[in-house]
This record gives C-alpha cells, sequence and structure tokens, in this order.
C-alpha cells in the first residue's frame, strides 16, 4: 500500500503547498514521506521529533484540512521517526497501542505513536486537581448593578452549560472592579453544577512561570498536555502575556485546543480586547470569539446595595447618613469600598460606643479625602470647560462644533456619575436638552471610553480635578 499512501500524500501536498508559506513548505513539509496506508491508517516519515512536534503545535489545522479533502473526514494518523530517510529499515519505526477510534468533535482520528500526547486524542479519565477557587467568592455575594449585569447574566449561563455559550468569556475593566471575584464564582458554580468537571484558576503571572520552568525542563509537550485535559480554565489578568512571545504563542495552541473541544475559557483583563498592546493578532482575534463583558465603577445605588449585603453578612447595623456618606465618596473601586467597610466595622465591634456619622467621618479621615467637598453639575461644567479651554457658557448654545459637543457630552456623563440629580436635570443645566439627548451623550462617553485611549486619558485627568 506504499503506492497509495505516496499518491494520497502528493495529493495533500498539493493542498498544502497553497495554504503555507513556501520556505515552510520546503523545509518542513516536502521532506516527509508517506510509508503506508493501511485504511484508515496513514503513516508519515519524518526525521526528528521535533518535527512532529512542529506539526501539532502550528499546523494541525493545515494537515486536517487536507487530509479531510484527499481521504475523508475517517483517518487516522501516524507518526514514523526515521534516522535516515534513505533507508527507512535502519531508523527507528515507532508504533504503539493508542489508536484508539474515538469520535472527535473535530472529525479527526490522529494517532501518535511515538509518545507524546495528543490534542486530538479523547480522553477518558478525569482529571483530579485542585480548582484553586476561593470559596467566599459567590455569585450569591457578587452583588448586580448596572455597571456589571452583562458579566454576571454572561457567568449565570456558562455554568448552567460550560463549553457552549460564551466561550471564551473575557472580563475587563479597571483594577478593584471584582472581576477575579467574578471569574472564581463562575467556576464555582460549574463545579457546583457539574462535579466531575475539572476547574482551574491561575494566573498568567503563575502560567507564565510554569512556562519558562517547563522550558528549561524540557517538559512542553507535558505542560501544554495538562491544560488540555481541563475542562473549565480561569486565566486572571491575561494582559501580562504582553511582550511575551513565546507564552502567547504556548497559550494560543491551549486556546484552540481546548475551544474546539468545546471546553470553557475565562479570562480577566484591565483593557478591552481593542486596547490591549504587545499581544499577537491571532490572539486578540480570538479573544473575540465569545463575549468581551466590561465591568465598570460601580453607581451609588449598587455601592450601597455592596455596603448593605457586607453590614448584613457581618450581623452589624450602620445608621443610614453612615452608609449614605461612605457611599458617596469612596467610589472608585470596591476594593476600597471594602476596605473602607472593614475599618468601620473593626471600630464597631471592637468599641463600646455606638458609631455615629461624626466618629466615622473622623474614623476614615486618612481614606476618604474629599469628606466634605460637594461635586455639582456646574462646577463638572467649569472642570471640562477649563480641561478643553472653553468657556462654560459655549455649552449652552447650539453649536455642533466637535470640541464643545465633546465637552458637553463629557459634563453629561460626569454629572450623571457624580451627582444624584436625574437625567431631566441633567439637560436642564447642561445646554437645555432632554434626558434622551443626556442619555445618548453617555452612551457616546462610554464607548469612546473604551475605544479611544487618548480620551480615555483625558476623562480620567478631568475627574482627578473634580475635587481640587
Amino acid at each position: 500500500m506504499r503506492r497509495d499512501a505516496k499518491i494520497i500524500w502528493n495529493k495533500c501536498l498539493n493542498i498544502i503547498k497553497d495554504r503555507v508559506e513556501p520556505l515552510k513548505f520546503r523545509s518542513l513539509f516536502k521532506p516527509i514521506v508517506a510509508s503506508d496506508y493501511n485504511d484508515p491508517v496513514l503513516t508519515l516519515e519524518v526525521a526528528s521529533d521535533y518535527i512532529c512536534q512542529t506539526l501539532e503545535s502550528d499546523y494541525l489545522d493545515v494537515l486536517k484540512y487536507a487530509l479531510v479533502n484527499v481521504v475523508g473526514e475517517h483517518f487516522k494518523l501516524e507518526y514514523s521517526i526515521v534516522l535516515d530517510s534513505a533507508n527507512p529499515n535502519e531508523g527507528l519505526h515507532l508504533k504503539g497501542d493508542n489508536s484508539l477510534n474515538s469520535k472527535v468533535d473535530l472529525g479527526v482520528n490522529n494517532v501518535r505513536t511515538n509518545g507524546l500526547k495528543n490534542p486530538f486524542e479523547k480522553q477518558q479519565n478525569v482529571v483530579q486537581i485542585d480548582s484553586r477557587l476561593n470559596p467566599h467568592y459567590t455569585l450569591q455575594s457578587f452583588i448586580e448593578g448596572d455597571c456589571n449585569r452583562l458579566a454576571r447574566q454572561a457567568g449565570l449561563s456558562i455554568a448552567l452549560s460550560p463549553g457552549t455559550t460564551f466561550n471564551p468569556l473575557l472580563i475587563y475593566g479597571h483594577s478593584g472592579l471584582g472581576k477575579t471575584h467574578l471569574a472564581q464564582a463562575i467556576g464555582l458554580e460549574v463545579k457546583k453544577n457539574y462535579p466531575n468537571k475539572s476547574v482551574l484558576y491561575l494566573t498568567a503571572h503563575e502560567f507564565q512561570t510554569q512556562f519558562v520552568e517547563a522550558q528549561f525542563r524540557n517538559e512542553i509537550n507535558d505542560f501544554i498536555h495538562f491544560y488540555q485535559l481541563i475542562d473549565v480554565l480561569i486565566l486572571d489578568d491575561i494582559h501580562e502575556f504582553a511582550g511575551k512571545p513565546g507564552t502567547q504563542k504556548t497559550f494560543f495552541h491551549i486556546f484552540n485546543s481546548l475551544h474546539q473541544s468545546g471546553k470553557q475559557i475565562i479570562m480577566t483583563c484591565d483593557k478591552a480586547p481593542s486596547q490591549l498592546e504587545g499581544m499577537e493578532e491571532r490572539l486578540l482575534t480570538r479573544f473575540k470569539w465569545g463575549l468581551p463583558a466590561e465591568i465598570k465603577v460601580p453607581n451609588f445605588e449598587t455601592r450601597k446595595k455592596i455596603v448593605l449585603n457586607k453590614t448584613d453578612k457581618d450581623g452589624i447595623v450602620f445608621d443610614e447618613d453612615i452608609i449614605n456618606y461612605v457611599c458617596k465618596y469612596v467610589n472608585s473601586n470596591v476594593r476600597e469600598l471594602e476596605g473602607v467597610l472593614l475599618s468601620l466595622l473593626a471600630r464597631s465591634t471592637f468599641s463600646p460606643q455606638t458609631l455615629t456619622i461624626e466618629g466615622a467621618k473622623e474614623i476614615l479621615a486618612n481614606i476618604v479625602k474629599h469628606k466634605d467637598e460637594k461635586v455639582t453639575i456646574d462646577k463638572i461644567k467649569s472642570v471640562v470647560c477649563d480641561y478643553y479651554k472653553l468657556k462654560p457658557e459655549v455649552l449652552e448654545r447650539k453649536s455642533r462644533l466637535r470640541a464643545v459637543v465633546q465637552a458637553r457630552q463629557l459634563s453629561m456623563y460626569l454629572s450623571k456619575r457624580y451627582t444624584n440629580s436625574s437625567l431631566s436635570c441633567i439637560g436642564t443645566h447642561i445646554g437645555k436638552k432632554n434626558h434622551a439627548t443626556v442619555l445618548y451623550s453617555c452612551k457616546v462617553v462610554e464607548n469612546m471610553l473604551v475605544t479611544d485611549k487618548d480620551f480615555k486619558n483625558q476623562v480620567e485627568e478631568v475627574e482627578k480635578k473634580l475635587y481640587v
């Protein structure tokens, strides 16, 4: 059947030739010889184990496409390493008994006979690992609001059916807003609903450290194979892969294998995919395959829900004026809010005196920097116009100049965020607009914050000046 093997492989080469770079084709594929074809097994002779690894890591899709077009969906692939391709009988022909005829989602039955792990081979065993999930990070303790509703609802959907919807899920936003909490909470829900599924949480830094160690020990194949067995992979702070091409390449192949096998991938990041720098384009493309879900700074109502949930959990009751004070002025992120609550809870627990608003202000004097300063719509207009070198009265005119329109929209956005004024009230004070115009302006600014890095930096500068 050697002749049939050569015919099949030559047809495959004609297809592969059009799908890879000429240099790669000549150096990698052309020297490969098809030594046997015993339906449905095609045996290829390669010069080294390194070539096997390269084929699996970089060209599995190309091989699959060619073989499916030549021999059909059902086939097996066997590699034979020969030391001297001119005389294969003197080489090392490695065979194995791992040619299980298992159905794989890709429609490929690819058999490796040289002992390396096969990413297309369906595993029968369940991986027993420590998920490394914090049991306190539950979905019940993750308070839902406008700032995170999309991300949380997507997490609920994943927990019910991991790997089928929103895969991958990329949760992004500034530090301290609950990305890690939500990602781990989804993992805990999956474990509750599917106890036999393997779930693993780790940071991008930990992944990078493991990758470097695996390289040093020449255990990259084992490293990749381990992650291919995970049912739900949760990777925190994916932006730390920036500028690390080796780690990105390895994760790219792990990502492909998990995704093609219907396994769930959850990642967190401090930026939207479009704003990530130092990342390979093919990796960024895959981040967008599923759902990028932003977590924003919680508004006053959501912050209040978080505080009430925390105090109720700890069995301590604060006066409402204390709660309102904390929620009004601790508004940058959830982590800072929880830190402030911890200070107040400690005082309430260890002091015999009832905590008053004056006592709370005293305790938080070094934390809440601007406790007595009130941000108004007029002050926001003044700060925005000063930043853009405009006179505040221009916002009241029906000007369509880009600078004026942008300043007006930003003033509306900041007024909605930093004051308790209604949309109608904000519109009345800024250009005599209706509530629909204010809502539209806020959405425009939110979209620009995601897509325009320079504008985002400008907004952050303006926000810093609100309390000066």
